[in-house]
């Protein structure tokens, strides 16, 4: 699509929402456009965005949070900070409302996460544990928080990002603990609280074929071969223009399907260097469908999921300074030319 047409569309979509024409679930039922979650329904998959506390008190963001997703995950509120911020105390209050807030609106959960390296409460990080001690820790978390959560979720990321670039195990307090077994016990404890969740590990920069993403590969055969409750791989898909597309994505989700596993691009962002212009929108535009025709090429590709939909709220500038403009709407909740493009890559011609 040309950056004209993409300027166009994306300027009657704007429209079209702004006259509340383009939201709704049931659209179709009455002329109106399908969400990006019905059209993603149509190949058997969901659209779903993250979204975190502090933003639920914007109506017109939960308007669109709740009308145009059909799955939602909680950015922060179900880390071990915020669930367990001393030993053995558990706090449920953030995990909940977001929880509660897609029942009403009639969306899944994609649960996340249980085992980190970051966002871990100083009572976990300030003293050193044997490994006795912090598998035993590990074990009551895990298993009180699925339980809490057990019939209310659709999966849980139950390990993030515990390999380096170089397919290393990175040196997090699990690994240097209790050694790369961790992983496995993390993943047993959780089938046994909830057998019902799909459960994810869930990692970046793994979208392309190597180093990294061939370390989850080996992990996954090695997991499956031991019948390891390993049901899919996350994706997260944190992409910049200025590093290029994954070209091998499709492969890659292929030959994780290919041992039996779901996969999912989980935290989907698409950041640029700033000012953002129409050549590097139209760019982002492209990557956000070509992505999403990658999932939909896949069979076991379930779904994707952006790190929220709105810049408003986006993580990226705070933590990539100079960088940002990374999501389908902009900071005043309008369509950018990746929506319009996501549209297209799901099959929408109107």
């Amino acid at each position: 699509m040309s950056r004209t047409r993409l300027r166009i569309a994306g300027t009657l979509v704007a429209v079209l929402v702004a006259a509340g024409v383009a939201t709704g679930p049931a659209a179709q039922a009455h002329g109106r456009q399908p969400t990006l979650a019905e059209l993603a329904q149509r190949h058997g998959r969901y659209f779903g965005s993250a979204t975190d506390n502090p933003e639920l008190t914007d109506t017109a963001y939960t308007k669109l949070l709740g009308t145009e997703f059909d799955m939602i995950t909680p950015g922060n509120g179900m880390k071990w900070y915020a669930t367990e911020p001393q030993q053995g105390v558990f706090d449920w209050t953030n995990g909940d409302q977001i929880v509660n807030l897609a029942r009403e609106n009639h969306q899944r959960v994609r649960a996340h996460t249980l085992v980190w390296h970051s966002q871990l409460p100083d009572w976990l990080t300030a003293r050193d544990w044997t490994a006795t001690e912090l598998r035993a820790v590990l074990k009551k978390h895990i298993q009180t928080e699925v339980r809490h959560y057990r019939g209310k979720v659709y999966s849980w990321d139950v390990v993030n990002e515990a390999f380096n670039e170089d397919g290393s195990y990175r040196e997090t307090l699990w690994y240097k603990t209790l050694g790369p077994g961790y992983i496995a016990d993390a993943l047993r404890w959780a089938h046994q609280a909830d057998p019902h969740a799909r459960l994810y590990l869930n990692d970046y920069n793994i979208e392309g074929l190597g180093a990294k993403s061939d370390a989850y590969y080996a992990l996954a055969q090695q997991l499956k071969a031991e019948h390891v409750p390993l049901d899919g791989i996350g994706f997260q898909a944190h992409l910049a223009l200025q590093y290029g597309y994954p070209a091998t994505l499709e492969d890659n989700l292929r030959r994780f399907s290919r041992l039996g596993l779901d996969t999912a691009l989980t935290e989907v962002d698409v950041r640029m260097q700033l000012p953002a212009t129409d050549e590097k929108l139209a760019e982002q535009a492209t990557w956000y469908a070509d992505l999403t025709k990658a999932c939909l090429a896949v069979r076991r590709c379930v779904g994707i999921t952006v790190w929220d939909y709105t810049d408003k709220y986006s993580w990226i500038p705070a933590f990539f300074p100079g960088e940002g403009a990374a999501l389908p709407w902009d900071e005043q909740l309008a369509p950018k030319p990746a929506y319009v493009a996501l549209r297209s890559a799901l099959g929408y011609t109107g």
